[in-house]
């Protein structure tokens, strides 16, 4: 075999191995998968879905173990796999709460964008306004929090008139009062955000009267409104998923007495969120900056009471 047949079959058995991903067909849904989870707010909400689905199954696993244990089918009454999920989910919870740490970021944003872009209402503005305020309480005390339960900063800190020398007063930071606090601010933004969607639903029924009154409404305006309306029921089931968990972790005693009650709402938000930032990430259009979503809040709260 000559030198050139050599390289020629080397060459043919490099793009057989090495390149083989050519014969992959490119694909739209990996490409808006690597798109959406390239964002903060895209692995956050897929961390979630993660989370609250391993803190379902934790429970039915040690359920079925038992079942089985009762019917002699097994040794152990508890399962095996289940803790090792269950510290996996706690691990994602803690990495969800550090990366959190950057959250106040884009709350700055949409508050010096709001101002230059106001929302359509004044109602709507005033809304948002108090939103934005309500996550500037929530956002630190949450850090705190966090820094705290890690024994990461001291239990009291100076006072600003100790920092100027004035007093000796200091600051106690305690762990429970730092994260009912910070949800009660979490309960703030989500009460506004149901006065939001009823101000949403009242613009998006207006457009739906002119289109139906004009002529010739192209397909496009229909495609848009409807994934309006589509979008508007998403955000109004996660935010009900979330209120009675905010409720529940602004009282000292909660609302709830089984855990799993807790676990079922958070799964219900992690899959509206995530279902409403995969669609808002199909768009092609560049949008407004709106409103950050803080809805997958609830383990920071979660790990403070269980």
């Amino acid at each position: 075999m000559s030198r050139a047949s050599k390289l020629h079959t080397l060459a043919r058995l490099n793009d057989i191995t090495l390149g083989s991903f050519s014969n992959v067909p490119s694909s739209e849904t990996l490409n808006h998968l690597v798109r959406y989870l390239s964002t903060w707010s895209g692995s956050d909400k897929f961390f979630t879905l993660i989370q609250y689905t391993l803190k379902l199954i934790v429970p039915f696993l040690h359920w079925r173990a038992g079942l089985q244990h009762r019917a002699g089918i097994r040794k152990d009454v508890s399962s095996h796999a289940a803790p090792p999920l269950a510290s996996f989910a706690s691990i994602v919870s803690d990495a969800r709460m550090l990366g959190r740490f950057w959250g106040l970021l884009p709350i700055l944003q949409w508050m010096i964008s709001m101002e230059r872009n106001p929302p359509p209402t004044r109602t709507l503005h005033t809304i948002e306004r108090l939103q934005g305020w309500s996550m500037l309480g929530f956002y630190p005390l949450e850090h705190l929090y966090y820094l705290r339960s890690h024994n990461l900063i001291p239990t009291s800190i100076p006072s600003l008139s100790a920092m100027l020398g004035r007093s000796s007063k200091r600051i106690s930071l305690n762990e429970n009062k730092l994260i009912l606090w910070s949800c009660r601010f979490w309960l703030l933004y989500i009460v506004l955000q149901f006065a939001h969607l009823r101000e949403d639903r009242k613009l998006l029924l207006t457009r739906q009267r002119n289109l139906r009154k004009g002529k010739g409404v192209s397909a496009e305006d229909k495609e848009d409104l409807r994934k309006r309306w589509d979008s508007l029921g998403n955000e109004l089931v996660a935010n009900a998923a979330n209120l009675p968990l905010a409720l529940h972790w602004s009282l000292e005693s909660g609302i709830f007495t089984n855990d799993i009650w807790v676990t079922i709402l958070s799964l219900v938000n992690a899959i509206a969120t995530f279902r409403g930032g995969w669609r808002a990430t199909a768009l092609t259009s560049v949008k407004a900056v709106e409103s950050p979503d803080p809805s997958n809040t609830a383990d920071t709260v979660e790990e403070a009471k269980y």
